[in-house]
């Protein structure tokens, strides 16, 4: 244990005042991609399903597969950083709850479809959110700086996130959210 694992110390409190800022930031967001769709109306919204077969649709859409990987990786860190007194299991299990949520209110709200792919490649995003935060600490050995250096990263991403996603919602990138 290292001089900055007090939990009083300025620096500490500082750091994580800063994650939980970037978490409630990354939560809102998250919110708005997946229940909110980003404000677009798609047809399939009226209809309700169920997809209990894992990767039935892999070889439709291997890019959402993986994106659905990604946008998980800061709920990882964040977790990592913020619940060090979690077990890895208890971690990995809040990972596998939130998406299990946002799943569930998909089909309550009829906005999307409940998909047990998704429930696996989200708490698999988290999972290596947390693994790259093992890693950060493992190599730094320092608390502190490993939480600087996540924030530091995910403030960057944030920012980023959210230009591309004003940038997709005001149609000004080549692509179209789907």
């Amino acid at each position: 244990m290292n001089s900055h694992s007090i939990p009083n110390d300025p620096k500490i409190r500082k750091a994580n005042q800063w994650t939980k800022a970037l978490l409630a930031i990354y939560l809102l967001v998250l919110v708005w991609i997946i229940l909110l769709k980003l404000g677009v109306q798609f047809s399939y919204m009226e209809k309700r399903s169920v997809n209990l077969i894992p990767f039935i649709t892999l070889y439709l859409s291997k890019m959402e597969v993986l994106l659905n990987v990604v946008i998980f990786i800061p709920l990882g860190t964040y977790t990592a950083t913020l619940m060090k007194s979690w077990s890895f299991s208890k971690q990995l299990f809040s990972f596998f709850l939130l998406s299990l949520l946002f799943e569930s209110l998909q089909i309550i709200l009829k906005i999307g479809t409940f998909d047990v792919t998704d429930l696996i490649t989200n708490t698999m995003g988290g999972w290596i959110g947390y693994l790259l935060y093992q890693i950060f600490h493992q190599v730094l050995k320092d608390t502190v700086k490993t939480q600087q250096i996540v924030n530091r990263i995910a403030s960057i991403g944030t920012f980023l996130m959210i230009t591309l996603l004003i940038l997709l919602k005001l149609n000004m990138l080549p692509i179209r959210y789907q």
